[in-house]
């Protein structure tokens, strides 16, 4: 990518020289949205903390407090996984999709703007929860239990909720092909994160093949 790249598209660790740093202090402000598109919260990066970011997947902030660089969740354990950074149109502000593992807000919310705003936003919520419960293995955990048993076993379960997603939409109430599409879209999800997927490589796949339509 050039200096000339355009606004949106997402940037690579050789962009960085190409970003408006000098011109506010040499810090940018960083929106931190998920994958679903729901904003979580605002930081502040220098050339160093954008460059970390890249090399660790995962956000690295500039603390302007302590003046040094911290990893969100150093403390917490609660991880942004970086995914992608782009630029807006001014090239002095950036915007960060990144999955959480855990809650962004140090109130322990999943934003920092109160609750997500997309309309898929706890999607997002329920992989990071479910991210949370397989590398805590937390005693009594249904979604630890059921990873530990492997994705064969997992695989049985979607297949199970869908077969009752389907009789629920021929036979059951409204409410009743709500509660069993649930139950399907989490054992989905588990499964899909088994595999190291997500429900937004669903939703990019999908994107793709509308593209492709002619």
């Amino acid at each position: 990518m050039s200096a000339n790249f355009p606004p949106g598209a997402p940037l690579t660790a050789a962009d960085i020289e190409h970003l408006a740093f000098d011109k506010q202090g040499g810090l940018l402000p960083a929106i931190i949205e998920d994958p679903g598109g729901s904003v979580r919260m605002l930081g502040y990066m220098s050339r160093e903390a954008l460059l970390e970011t890249f090399k660790r997947r995962r956000v690295v902030f500039y603390s302007r407090s302590r003046q040094q660089l911290w990893e969100k969740g150093e403390t917490s354990g609660h991880t942004l996984e970086f995914i992608a950074a782009r630029t807006d149109c001014d090239r002095d502000t950036l915007l960060i999709t990144a999955r959480p593992t855990g809650p962004v807000c140090h109130l322990g919310t999943a934003s920092c703007f109160g609750e997500p705003h997309a309309p898929l936003g706890f999607l997002t919520e329920l992989e990071a929860l479910i991210a949370q419960r397989i590398a805590a293995r937390p005693e009594g955990s249904y979604t630890a239990r059921l990873y530990a048993e492997g994705v064969t076993r997992m695989a049985q379960k979607v297949g199970e909720e869908g077969i009752e997603v389907a009789l629920a939409a021929a036979v059951e109430s409204a409410d009743k092909l709500l509660a069993e599409s649930a139950d399907l879209l989490y054992h989905l999800a588990l499964l899909l994160a088994s595999r190291g997927l997500s429900l937004e490589d669903v939703s990019a796949e999908l994107r793709a093949r509308h593209a492709a339509k002619p």
